[in-house]
């Protein structure tokens, strides 16, 4: 793999624990039915400080965003991003670039 793939294979392992599975249910809220069917939070994401080594459960505090936010970091430069632009680009152009993008929405 080259080190960008590593990079998204990372990312995409990362995000699974935050996006639904083939059954509907995000694996960050484990057996907690309220955010797993709740219309009103569902969709609502916390980011908790650790996670279940086998299902992938939150645990700990998820009243604050440490170091799992870089999940969505993750997911918005991958969705971005291409290995040809990472190449073709500096760093500069591509965070800038990126930041446009962000703020036109």
């Amino acid at each position: 793999m080259t080190l960008f793939g590593v990079a998204q294979e990372l990312a995409r392992r990362l995000s699974s624990i935050f996006l639904r599975d083939a059954n509907g249910n995000r694996p960050v809220y484990g057996g907690n039915r309220k955010f797993q069917d709740d219309p009103h939070w569902r969709d609502y994401i916390l980011f908790y400080e650790y996670f279940h080594g086998d299902n992938g459960a939150g645990l700990g505090a998820s009243h604050q965003t440490g170091w799992t936010g870089i999940v969505a970091r993750a997911l918005d430069t991958f969705a971005r991003l291409e290995a040809t632009d990472l190449l073709e680009a500096s760093k500069a152009d591509l965070v800038a670039r990126m930041t446009r993008e962000q703020v036109a929405g």
